[in-house]
């Protein structure tokens, strides 16, 4: 495995000119790399965020054998501090490396879903998108009422005069 990091396909490797980017979903930093990869490793673990909930997920040696049961979801707290300390719990064993990447990505990820919870309330003015097409056919149908409007009105006026003429 460690060959095709570096060298062969990957079908989750980016490459750019400077760096190596891996687009695997459970990928921990972000970068193409050996101890950062969750295929070339069989015990890894990773933080997630589904819906504004955070969840730790590990991955051992037992369960390579299942690939449904591979990964182990673990809801981690909404308070900070008791997630950190869950982290520390369920990774007591673990790389250093490991578990320092995945407080890391913790701080990052609760902190944008702060961000995203003060924009929600901050924004309370909903933009609508503009439909020109929409707006445009409307337009052309109120000119041509109003069109329509004055020939009736012209043409109610030629029936009134023509009475009062009595022809």
């Amino acid at each position: 495995m460690g060959s095709i990091i570096n060298k062969s396909f990957c079908q989750y490797k980016s490459q750019t000119k400077s760096q190596r980017f891996c687009r695997n979903e459970y990928n921990l930093t972000g970068l193409c790399n050996r101890s950062s990869c969750p295929l070339a490793n069989s015990q890894y673990a990773t933080v997630r965020e589904e819906e504004g909930v955070c969840y730790l997920y590990m991955k051992t040696v037992e369960r390579a054998a299942f690939p449904a049961r591979l990964w182990e979801k673990v809801k981690l707290s909404r308070n900070f501090e008791k997630a950190m300390q869950q982290i520390n719990e369920n990774l007591v064993f673990w790389q250093g490396f490991i578990k320092q990447k995945c407080k890391q990505r913790l701080v990052k990820i609760t902190q944008y879903l702060i961000r995203m919870r003060k924009l929600k309330l901050k924004r309370q003015k909903k933009i609508v998108p503009l439909q020109r097409k929409i707006e445009r056919r409307e337009r052309r149908r109120e000119d041509k009422a109003l069109i329509a409007a004055r020939l009736d009105n012209h043409i109610e006026k030629e029936l009134l005069e023509r009475l009062k003429k009595g022809t």
